[in-house]
């Protein structure tokens, strides 16, 4: 039998990372938006601050000696004077006729004379220091308004801009030349747009062209620790053609009828025989908008029948006599057997294109063809035909200015991107379409560094205690447990106990139709907790008591949640919203917690584990903060297999240096008397499918091609489903391989995006997604002055929540009508003080009404730079606006990674090996 380990639990020498990780390296050290920073404005803000608090301290015992004196007095005139003495007081402003107010309470009480003196001398002090904020505000604006500018021209900021927001990149070298003390309402937009560019090059790690660049990392036995990474500064640049530009000069070939004829035709990958009609998978194909900066087609499947004919059956007759036909040939046989004219002939195989019954898959693009351009060329080589082989070198214009593209400055990859496009466009005016489309994005770009190592047993130390106490409780987070759940429910109910299923792809169309697409309905619209903020069940209409587990295991982390948040607002709460003081600041998770969320997931059924997080390391413990967990193989890695790979044109199988370690790899982790194989997710639209070849097996859905060896492709008529009684779960089976089958996704499209097969397979499958939301259904404390405080949380080392404030756009400090620059900048520092933010946050603003995610990105807001705090406010639209402010953790002080340039925001993506278990003999 098998037993596993306690979680968290491992054997000496079984380590819990896997042997390879990936940096993700912001593409600027850190230290370049200090320049943009303001001291001098900081140090008047807080000098102004701390006389304020002395000035308010001391409004209260001068108050008590003025209310004293006021007390009795008989002479109106005197006490009227008094009392608008002492509100002045209570109000922090000066007398208006202060030598008089001194001289009045000297003659009654000479013992206050001093405490006024003195505290009108701070009052003074503090409004000479207040008025010489403007002066200094409006220096140190065009100062770092000049230091913008001069960080415009950095290339790795420019080459990512140029990508990111060509708009933008024509507007620079203009802003660049500009005044730094002037600008219009146009100039403000393209310095709050270049400044959030910026700060996201230099203060974030999500990997886009030169903005972040990855390294493959490497554990080794003696290296540094995770406090002290190291790589080289020589960055280099992988571009790569949207395949959607390629799909573009696909239609034209295929809407013209001299070409279309010289393509090789089929009938639709699966088809087959049911009684009076053909089956087979039809599929739907809906362009995206070229315009958008990022876009992708997006496909859908289902099954289909048509209803056998003499003409649909001899010619599935021919091609299983002449698999290989092209369509002029097909056409011309059809003429001849039917004895009908060219015409008719046409309009039913264009029928026949239109249902998807008849395919053109040679100039398909599979999920292996790293290199789009590259494959897309060699198959029009392949066709053998005059007009292809010069689409094919016409090609070759556009890929020779890619391959200039990674040694290019900013101006000449301006330029070559133009030339791309304008060869893109001008290729599909000789195919005959009279506007062409080329996507926005028509050139895609990772960016790597050199290899980072680093110590095994430092980085086992730091990271996999936190990591293996997270994945115990992961599966009370994954969005996609209760869909595999109801999958095998479905299973059971139609099959039975044990039961096997040999037909997938009935299998596949009676659970959509009969049960899964209203149940997807049905959930889309659940909401996680109800008004009361009581948490809402998962839907359960085959009744299944794993599903009732999940919702117990989510219920009492909940509740643990809600008791420790309760006791924290009562032991820190009312200090934190009267003060802002920083104590409270962390709310600590025990094991108890853990362990009552584990007890209740012991219920469900045992599956493959497979995780990966994004983490980035705080501080000198280290602290382990936790970004994003997944679950599935190798996701660190696969989007970025074409950059490691070595020199191969990608135009085969995927198959460089990175993806055959990374396969051999897989066969280590597969299950016993298991194969892993990759489900690729149908036709490929989006560069973000585009990877190496990572297993040995791939499982060919009906409608696709693989360009995998026939051995290791597994179609889908040959799988079984069955019911596994002893592990009490589902089983695919490949009888001819006699082993099991894991299917895996090696994609970056979310699942809900793929097409019907592919994704309901993958409920099969360890990918899984699981954001933990630790506050989720947790009500908020009470707001002090509008804005509500979430303390970090963390477990032992690991941080699950970052430190975070929540406000209204309209309880943020208000730019007073009339009132200038210092004053609203003095606003903005006595707001932060007051509600206890540290220097540095990232903010999220999204409308009031907006339901779960919206879509909006954090931006970097650094509290002691006035140009990032205006950059901010121009996100805000209305007072209806809310804003999320979380802290920046890890900040400046790391740890960070170290290259030539200097320090940089780092974030690894590490592999743990699955769960150490133990074979033992019943």
């Amino acid at each position: 039998m098998t037993t596993q380990l306690a979680p968290g639990a491992r054997r000496a020498g079984t380590p819990v990372l896997g042997p390879r990780f990936l940096a993700r390296i912001a593409g600027l050290p850190v230290g370049t938006v200090a320049a943009l920073r303001s001291p001098a404005t900081r140090a008047w803000a807080e000098e102004v601050l701390a006389a304020e608090e002395r000035l308010a301290a001391g409004a209260g015992p001068l108050g008590d000696l003025l209310h004293g004196l006021v007390a009795g007095r008989e002479d109106e005139r005197v006490r009227r004077e008094l009392l608008r003495l002492r509100r002045a007081v209570f109000n922090g402003r000066a007398p208006a006729d202060p030598e008089g107010a001194l001289a009045l309470v000297a003659g009654l009480a000479p013992e206050a004379a001093e405490p006024l003196r003195a505290w009108m001398t701070l009052r003074q002090r503090v409004t000479e220091v207040r008025e010489s904020g403007e002066a200094l505000l409006a220096d140190e604006l065009a100062r770092t308004r000049a230091e913008l500018r001069a960080l415009a021209g950095d290339e790795r900021l420019r080459n990512g801009v140029l990508l990111a927001s060509p708009v933008l990149d024509a507007q620079l070298d203009g802003f660049a030349a500009s005044d730094p003390a002037g600008g219009d309402k146009r100039t403000r937009k393209v310095e709050r747009s270049l400044l959030a560019y910026l700060y996201r090059t230099a203060c974030k790690t999500s990997p886009f062209s030169t903005f972040t660049s990855v390294a493959l990392g490497r554990l080794v036995e003696t290296g540094p620790g995770p406090e002290a990474l190291r790589t080289g500064d020589g960055r280099r640049g992988h571009p790569r053609l949207n395949v959607l530009a390629v799909g573009r000069i696909v239609d034209a070939v295929l809407a013209d009828p001299a070409r279309r004829a010289d393509l090789p035709v089929a009938p639709a990958p699966g088809w087959g025989l049911d009684e009076d009609r053909v089956r087979y998978v039809r599929r739907w194909v809906t362009a995206g908008d070229d315009d958008m900066a990022v876009t992708f087609d997006t496909v859908k499947d289902r099954l289909f029948f048509l209803r056998r004919s003499g003409v649909l059956e001899r010619m599935l007759g021919l091609f299983e006599r002449q698999p290989t036909l092209r369509y002029g040939e097909l056409a011309d046989w059809l003429a001849v057997d039917l004895g009908a004219d060219p015409g008719s002939v046409d309009r039913y195989l264009a029928a026949l294109v239109d249902v998807g019954m008849l395919r053109a898959p040679s100039l398909d693009l599979r999920a292996h063809d790293t290199d789009p351009l590259r494959a897309f060329q060699g198959a029009l080589r392949e066709l053998g035909r005059p007009w292809a082989e010069r689409v094919a070198e016409a090609l070759e214009g556009p890929a020779a200015l890619l391959a200039r593209h990674p040694a290019a400055a900013p101006a000449e990859r301006r330029a070559l991107l133009a030339d791309v496009r304008r060869q893109l466009g001008a290729l599909q005016e000789q195919l005959g379409v009279t506007e062409p489309r080329v996507p926005r994005t028509v050139v895609y770009e990772d960016t790597t560094a050199p290899e980072v190592t680093a110590d095994q047993a430092a980085f086992e130390e730091a990271l996999a205690g936190p990591l293996r106490a997270v994945e115990a409780v992961l599966p009370a987070f994954d969005l996609t447990l209760p869909q595999r759940l109801t999958l095998r429910g479905f299973f059971l109910a139609r099959y039975g106990r044990g039961g096997r299923c040999d037909d997938l792809l009935k299998l596949i169309h009676d659970f959509h139709e009969d049960f899964f697409d209203q149940y997807l309905s049905f959930t889309s619209r659940r909401t996680p907790f109800d008004a009361r903020g009581a948490y809402v069940p998962e839907e359960n209409w085959l009744g299944l008591p794993q599903l009732r587990a999940l919702d117990a295991a989510r219920r009492a982390f909940l509740g643990g949640m809600r008791e420790r948040w309760s006791a924290h607002e009562a032991a820190h709460g009312a200090a934190h919203r009267a003060t802002g003081a920083a104590e409270g600041g962390e709310l600590v998770l025990d094991d108890g917690l853990f362990a009552a969320v584990r007890a209740e997931l012991a219920a469900l059924p045992a599956e493959t584990a497979l995780h990966s997080h994004h983490v980035q390391l705080a501080g000198e413990e280290p602290l382990v903060v936790l970004n994003r967990s997944y679950g599935g193989l190798h996701f660190p890695f696969s989007r970025f297999t074409h950059c490691f790979d070595g020199d191969g044109d990608g135009a085969g199988d995927g198959d460089g240096a990175l993806s055959a370690e990374l396969r051999a790899r897989a066969r280590e982790l597969q299950p016993p008397g298991a194969v892993f194989a990759e489900v690729t997710g149908g036709p490929v639209t989006s560069n973000l499918n585009l990877h190496g070849r990572l297993t040995d097996y791939e499982i060919v859905c009906p409608g696709e091609t693989s360009s995998v060896e026939p051995a290791r492709q597994l179609a889908l008529e040959e799988l079984t489903l069955e019911h596994d009684v002893a592990g009490d779960r589902l089983v695919l089976r490949s009888e001819r391989l006699g082993r099991e089958v894991v299917p895996v996704y090696l994609g970056y499209l979310v699942p809900l995006a793929l097409p019907e097969i592919p994704r309901t397979l993958l409920l099969l499958s360890p990918t899984s997604m699981s954001p933990v939301d630790v506050w989720a259904g947790v009500p908020e404390g009470e707001p002090h002055e509008g804005v509500t405080h979430r303390p970090r949380v963390r477990h032992g080392r690991l941080v699950l929540a970052r430190r975070a404030w929540r406000a209204p756009a309209g309880a943020l400090p208000p730019r007073a009508a009339g009132s200038g620059d210092a004053a609203w900048l003095l606003a903005w520092h006595r707001w932060r003080r007051a509600h206890g933010l540290p220097p540095r946050v990232y903010a999220t603003v999204r409308a009031a009404s907006a339901r779960g995610a919206t879509g909006a990105k954090p931006q970097y807001v650094d509290f002691d730079s006035p140009l990032s705090l205006l950059a901010f406010e121009g996100l805000l639209r209305g007072d209806g606006a809310l804003v999320t402010f979380r802290e920046a953790l890890p900040d400046a002080e790391g740890p960070l990674l170290r290259t030539e340039r200097g320090g940089h925001v780092v974030e690894l993506a590490v592999e743990t090996n699955p769960a150490a278990r133990q074979e033992e003999t019943p």
